[in-house]
């Protein structure tokens, strides 16, 4: 079984595949509205504010947000086929939402432009290497303004371990199946996934991978970045009693600020 991921999985598997294996959780509405809920009232983030929705992909919290009256919100992300539908449903619903492509690592925007900065939907920790993903950290501390707040949203370590399955079966509806298998090695999460037709042909072969962190190392990487009091929220949208979603099956908020 493959299970080593090209470092550049990321480059190429957000596309209209992922939308149709992934839609328990990243076409959910209802998931969206609640996540958002608790943006807007849980974390009390203010309409005023310039917020950077960062490996956003469609935009499925930023628009949410527009639709409350949010009016200063840009999509970040790679994926061109996310931000083209995200972009066009911006359009059909008449949204002042920018979305922008482009890398993480290396955003290009002027420093101190956002008030805040989140990472939904476990978009973090897609680099092998830990200074891959170290650097978004400190481009996203260089983007904020003194005050910002970074969010992070974040697969809950302890729970995938203690609740680890080596292989996962789905299937998304009479057209697709997806079989899933898994491999946990120094703290990565090695996935390999087979996505079949109705035909039993197999449409997708991918590997990809995601880091896990404990509350005390992703603490010690965002101090060591420069932020400071870093804040936990476990148990964040929990669907374990659900099925098996993966990395979004039990996920950890971290909030931290600049200055």
């Amino acid at each position: 079984m493959r299970h080593l991921a090209d470092e550049n999985w990321w480059m190429s598997i957000f596309d209209d595949v992922y939308l149709q294996t992934d839609s328990r959780s990243v076409c959910d509405d209802h998931l969206t509205h609640q996540e958002v809920n608790f943006l807007e009232k849980g974390l009390n983030i203010s309409k005023h504010w310039q917020i950077l929705d960062l490996c956003g992909g469609q935009g499925r919290h930023a628009l949410e947000l527009s639709r409350r009256g949010f009016f200063n919100i840009t999509v970040f992300d790679y994926s061109g086929y996310l931000l083209l539908s995200g972009k066009q449903n911006a359009v059909g619903e008449n949204l002042a939402v920018t979305f922008v492509r482009g890398d993480a690592r290396f955003i290009g925007f002027q420093d101190g432009c956002f008030d805040f900065i989140m990472l939904m939907g476990s978009s973090f920790g897609y680099f092998v290497r830990e200074g891959e993903n170290r650097k978004i950290l400190t481009e996203s501390f260089r983007l904020l303004m003194h005050q910002g707040y970074i969010l992070l949203d974040l697969p809950d370590k302890n729970h995938v371990i203690d609740n680890f399955k080596s292989r996962a079966y789905h299937r998304v509806d009479n057209q697709l199946e997806v079989i899933r298998e898994r491999k946990l090695e120094k703290d990565v999460i090695y996935c390999r996934e087979k996505v079949m037709n109705a035909s039993k042909n197999c449409i997708r072969d991918n590997v990809y991978c995601t880091r896990l962190y404990s509350q005390q190392h992703i603490q010690d990487i965002l101090q060591d970045v420069g932020f400071r009091d870093v804040r936990f929220k476990t148990d964040f949208m929990r669907r374990d009693k659900l099925g098996d979603y993966g990395c979004m099956t039990n996920r950890m908020l971290v909030l931290a600020s600049k200055g």
